[in-house]
Formats: structure tokens, sequence, C-alpha cells
């Protein structure tokens, strides 16, 4: 048997490997989507909506999490119906790569302080500084570029979310005038 991929009728490559057991890995990814969806979905209907807000905080959650399960049970479907992830030729990376565990760690440090300093400084900020060790930590060479232009993406953010859809996060004591304004 050929385990070379064929053009199906559509154009795209069809993988001919055999589907002798199940692919635990896309298994496991596709469950995970799907419990991922549900907690998020549950907890969207947990989040406080304000009196009077026409398009509520509760919104872009749900519609999220709704996307989310749905991509979840056809990814679910078509592994349990023996579709293969395709194997993408294309793409340039090196299979044989180790995993940069420091930079990970890096990553997961900046996910940590942003939770730390997000009641300290306020949200706009602690999202600066995570935005700016995270392009630290994959190698941007004007790493200082990425706090800049996390702040300004942070305050955009925040202010659309605040004025437009009532959600409070904590502007923090630099940016607490601006608390006031929306």
């Amino acid at each position: 048997m050929s385990s070379t991929p064929l053009a199906g009728a559509d154009g795209r490559a069809e993988d001919t490997r055999p589907a002798s057991r199940v692919p635990v890995g896309e298994l496991v990814f596709a469950l995970l989507m799907l419990a991922l969806g549900i907690a998020a979905l549950a907890g969207a209907f947990s989040i406080h909506v304000p009196v009077g807000v026409t398009v509520g905080p509760t919104v872009f959650p749900i519609a999220v999490s709704v996307l989310l399960i749905g991509s979840a049970v056809a990814v679910l479907v078509g592994v349990l119906r023996g579709r293969r992830a395709e194997l993408e030729e294309g793409e340039d990376i090196d299979p044989d790569a180790k995993t940069d565990w420091l930079t990970l760690a890096e990553i997961v440090g900046a996910l940590v302080a942003h939770l730390l300093l997000l009641e300290l400084i306020g949200w706009a900020p602690a999202a600066a500084v995570l935005f700016g060790i995270v392009a630290w930590a994959l190698g941007a060479k004007r790493w200082w570029l990425g706090f800049v232009v996390g702040l300004a993406v942070a305050l955009v953010v925040q202010i659309v979310f605040a004025g437009l859809l009532g959600l409070s996060l904590p502007w923090g004591p630099v940016f607490g005038w601006l608390g006031g304004m929306f």
C-alpha cells in the first residue's frame, strides 16, 4: 500500500496512510479543545453584566466558546472517522529541533508576572510588561519596543472594553485618572 499523499477530487492532498490505530495525540487535542470550550462557556455565563448595558461583556466570550466547541466537535468527529492531519511540506520547521525550555519558562514567567501585577499596577501596564517580556523572550531585536507597543495596544483595548462593553479592567495608579472618563 502506498504511503504518499495523492491528490483528491478537490485538489488537496489526501493522506493514504493506513488508519490502523487511533491517533492519540489528535484525539487528546480534540478532547482538550472541547473541555476548554465548555469551561469557557460556563465561565461566560458567570460574568456580571451591568444593568442597562446593551452589548455586555458576555457576548465575545460566548461567541468564542461556541466557535471553540464547534471546532472541537468537528475535529473530534474527523479523528474518530479516521481522518488524519495533513503533513505540511511547505512549513519551514525542523521536526528534530528540541524544545527551548528556557524560552517557554520565560513566557510562563511573563504570564505569572502579568497576573501578579494586574491589581498592583493596572491592566494596561501589566499587559505591557507581558508583551515586552514575551517579545524579548522570543528574540526581538528592539525588545524595548515590545513594551511600548504593548502599552499602546493595551490602552486601546482597555478604553474600548470599558467604554463600549462596560467591562471593568483595573486602571491602576498611573492610569486611574482615565477610569473616570469611561
